[in-house]
């Protein structure tokens, strides 16, 4: 697929790859030299991940070379490609651990990379990327950490349907994780425990992230297996997170007081991931990338 279109259509019709992660769903933008969406706007960003009216998805990945967007000319001399990452709401983020496996995929279907491992930049940095075949890549997706504060880390949620004392929802104790997204982990016994938010949860300390938060609501099942269950932010409830699942894997390793090396293995609602820790911190995840429908969007028909 071109990224070379007719000056006419430039931004009003452009060419779309859409693909999932265990069922954490995107649109891929392919901007190779960045004249496409030099400006991808949160209006832009909305329309296209609109499940009713757009093409929908839980983000928007700009496949674009790394020389040619703001973010990434400083690690240009090192990787050719940039995962310029969006939010369902427009809002940018730090990178996405289901997402980033999407691209990888994309660019070795479509030729534009050769060999098992690829190096991706994003806002949280370098990630490399390796293909395991059938259709299942690892990432090596850096050192969490935890962050830290001057009292018990809490999230305050509000549920969809009131409790009967009226209260409504809960404080939950949680870690706090950066990986590199901003993660609040909190270990429930059964997700009995856990009904549908009515709106985004808040963190205390108040400040702690001021960019707001993903959510992460963890159930162990077995031995290093657990089950999660996320919140991310300018989403809402989504079906799988890569970085969730670090953050949480992440959080359960020490929790459980494991060594390096250990894997453990994560249920989400769209699937199974694999998460182990290398000895230098770095969390490796491996899953599945599937791509589905192309085309091209025409905005005025959104």
């Amino acid at each position: 697929m071109s990224a070379h279109i007719p000056s006419s259509s430039v931004r009003q019709r452009f060419p779309f790859v859409k693909g999932h992660g265990t069922e954490n769903d995107f649109v891929l933008l392919p901007d190779f030299d960045g004249i496409l969406h030099p400006d991808l706007d949160e209006q832009t960003v909305r329309r296209l991940t609109d499940r009713h009216s757009g093409l929908g998805a839980d983000g928007v990945i700009r496949v674009v070379r790394s020389v040619a967007v703001d973010d990434g000319r400083d690690m240009a001399a090192d990787v050719e490609w940039f995962m310029d990452y969006r939010n369902a709401d427009g809002s940018v983020a730090e990178m996405c651990g289901n997402g980033i496996r999407v691209m990888a995929g994309y660019l070795w279907s479509s030729g534009l990379v050769q060999g098992r491992g690829l190096a991706i930049g994003t806002r949280g940095g370098v990630r490399r990327v390796h293909d395991e075949s059938g259709g299942r890549y690892t990432v090596e997706m850096g050192r969490p950490e935890q962050v830290s504060a001057d009292e018990p880390v809490r999230v305050i949620t509000s549920w969809e349907i009131p409790e009967p004392d009226g209260a409504g929802g809960i404080a939950w104790p949680a870690v706090a994780v950066r990986a590199p997204n901003p993660h609040a982990v909190v270990f429930v016994e059964d997700f009995s425990l856990v009904r549908p938010l009515r709106e985004p949860p808040r963190v205390e300390p108040g400040g702690l992230f001021p960019d707001g938060f993903n959510l992460e609501y963890v159930a162990d099942r077995e031995v290093r297996h657990i089950e999660l269950r996320v919140w991310e932010r300018g989403v809402g409830e989504t079906r799988s997170c890569g970085t969730g699942v670090c953050a949480a894997a992440w959080a359960s390793m020490r929790r459980d007081g494991v060594k390096p090396g250990t894997t453990y293995t994560v249920d989400v609602p769209g699937g199974r991931l694999l998460v182990a820790e290398r000895d230098d911190g770095t969390m490796l995840l491996t899953g599945p990338a599937v791509l589905g429908v192309s085309g091209e969007v025409d905005l005025d028909r959104l």
